[in-house]
This record gives C-alpha cells, sequence and structure tokens, in this order.
C-alpha cells in the first residue's frame, strides 16, 4: 500500500511541472500588459517602460520563468501587482471562504445525490426514476449564475429568509456564518449532485442483477441494508471516480458562485486578478486550483483500494 502511495505521489509531480509551465506561458503569451494596467490611461510610454522594468517583464521570457520557478520552489510566489501584498499573504487571506463553500458544497452533494440515486435505481421506471432523472438533466444544464440569481430573488428577496450577498466569518459567530453559506453552497451543488445522482443511478443499476443481491435477499435481509450495504458498496469505485473528477466543476464553479454572493474567496480573487493583469496572484492561484485536483485525484485513486483490494497490484 505504502509503495503504491509513493507511486502516485510521484505521479503527480510532472503534472504540476506541466500546468507551470503551461500557465505561465499562456499568461505571457495572451494580449495584455500588466505595466499599462498599473501605469493607469494617463501615463506615457516612458512610465510603462520603466514599471516593466521594476517589475521584470522586460527580460527574455525563459529568464522570467525560471526565476519565477526558482521562487516557487523556495515557496515565494511572488508580490501582487494590484493589491500590493505577499501572494502568500492573499491566498491565506482568501482561503477560508473557498474552503468552507467547497467542503459544504460536497457534504450536501453527495449526502443528497447518493440516496436519490440508489431510490432511482431501486425505483426503476416509476414517476420517482423519471422526477430523478429529470432533475439530474435540468440540474446540469443550467449554468450556475442562473441557480443562484433565483435562489436569491426566491429566498433573500421575496420571502427575505437569508441574507441576499456577502460572507461572514466562522470566528465572528457561527449563525451569521451558516447563515450566508447556505445559499451558495446550495447553489454551487446542484450541477454536482445532478451528476452524482445520474452515476450513482447507472452504477446501482449494473449491479443489481448480480448473484449476490439475489443471495442476500433469499437470506431475507431487509431492502434497505440489500441496497446501501451490498449494492452500493460494490458499485462505489465508478461512482468515487465521478466525485472526484466532478472537483473539476466545483473549482469552476467557485469562481462564478463568490462573484453572484460577493464572497471574498480565491474565486472572487481569480477574477479580480485576472482583470488586472496581475501575473503573480493569477499564477499562484490556478498553481494551487491544480495541486487541489491532484491531489482529490490521488485520494479517490486510494479509495479505490479501499473498495477493490485488487487495485493495489
Amino acid at each position: 500500500m505504502l509503495g503504491y502511495i509513493l507511486r502516485r505521489l510521484l505521479a503527480t509531480l510532472p503534472v504540476m511541472l506541466i500546468v507551470a509551465v503551461f500557465v505561465f506561458l499562456m499568461l505571457r503569451l495572451t494580449p495584455g500588459d500588466p505595466a499599462a494596467v498599473i501605469a493607469g490611461d494617463n501615463a506615457n510610454s516612458e512610465q510603462v517602460a520603466a514599471i516593466r522594468n521594476s517589475l521584470g517583464l522586460d527580460q527574455p521570457i525563459f529568464t522570467q520563468f525560471f526565476i519565477w520557478f526558482g521562487n516557487i520552489l523556495r515557496g515565494d510566489f511572488g508580490e501582487s501587482y494590484f493589491f500590493k501584498k505577499t501572494v502568500a499573504e492573499l491566498i491565506t487571506s482568501r482561503l477560508e471562504p473557498t474552503l468552507a463553500l467547497s467542503l459544504a458544497t460536497i457534504v450536501i452533494a453527495v449526502a443528497v445525490a447518493v440516496p436519490l440515486g440508489v431510490l432511482a435505481a431501486y425505483r426503476q421506471g416509476t414517476l420517482i426514476d423519471k422526477i430523478v432523472m429529470g432533475f439530474s438533466v435540468l440540474g446540469f444544464s443550467v449554468p450556475v449564475f442562473v441557480i443562484g440569481y433565483s435562489l436569491i430573488y426566491l429566498f433573500a428577496i421575496k420571502l427575505n429568509w437569508l441574507p441576499v450577498q456577502g460572507y461572514q466569518r466562522i470566528g465572528d459567530g457561527f449563525g451569521g456564518f451558516l447563515q450566508r453559506l447556505i445559499l451558495p453552497s446550495v447553489t454551487l451543488s446542484v450541477i454536482y449532485i445532478a451528476l452524482i445522482a445520474r452515476m450513482t443511478r447507472t452504477s446501482v443499476l449494473d449491479v443489481m442483477g448480480e448473484d449476490y443481491i439475489r443471495t442476500a435477499r433469499a437470506k431475507g435481509q431487509v431492502e434497505v441494508k440489500v441496497l446501501f450495504k451490498h449494492a452500493l458498496k460494490n458499485a462505489a469505485v465508478p461512482i468515487v471516480t465521478v466525485i472526484g473528477l466532478g472537483v473539476a466543476l466545483l473549482i469552476g464553479g467557485v469562481v462564478v458562485t463568490e462573484s453572484v454572493f460577493t464572497i471574498p474567496g480565491l474565486g472572487r480573487l481569480t477574477v479580480d486578478a485576472v482583470l488586472a493583469r496581475d501575473y503573480p496572484t493569477i499564477q499562484a492561484v490556478i498553481l494551487l486550483f491544480s495541486f487541489v485536483y491532484v491531489l482529490i485525484n490521488l485520494l479517490v485513486d486510494l479509495a479505490y483500494t479501499l473498495f477493490d483490494p485488487r487495485i493495489r497490484y
């Protein structure tokens, strides 16, 4: 098991290197000049050139990359061009809202989607199955910002049950923290629920005709135990896979959801940094998101071994 984990960890290193190269080149080769953004509309060419020189943007692109990559290896992500703070400070200050939103979304999605998928598989062809499948198609088709604004209109404006926008840190009061987390996490979880529920239904259906299911029923086990202990456990590998792959949707959804609900997290920071052409901040945030995605995939691979030990060998 330890050898398997080490092999998977080593396999992530070239992936992160490729991501670093891609992110660096993508930003440098796209139109726009951060020096011009910093200098402002009234700056002349000499002022822009001076800013480019102070930021090191006038050096060859390969020199810029090796300087930046060397700093990254030392844990130095540089200083933000726009916010005038170190990138590490910016990320640390914005981490809690994004982490809270992401964890709440995953918990809600898994807690709702897995039972829905199992129920739809058990009642295949009935009205319940059709409702679940219809929700899966609709939830996966509607953009996140449309869901967000719809929930704001209904629950915040019309019913006045929840705050419209904003975020309250958990240290400032758990009640306010929870109130402001409900709408954005539900908004972001809709597409995740649709994806997981659909895959759960398909996977459970694939195993419902197996011999061990018939044996469990012949022994007189209650249907709930048959579904969740035998059917769901043996159908878990593709479900865990889609949960891991859904993290990519989650990362993209965080950017949109934080903008809709004015949450000061990493997603909102990414948008602000892109608009300001803030190279150090954009690079660091994308690398962080990429690392999280690779880490989640590693955890998914490790979870496979719990459900199917043959994968270790």
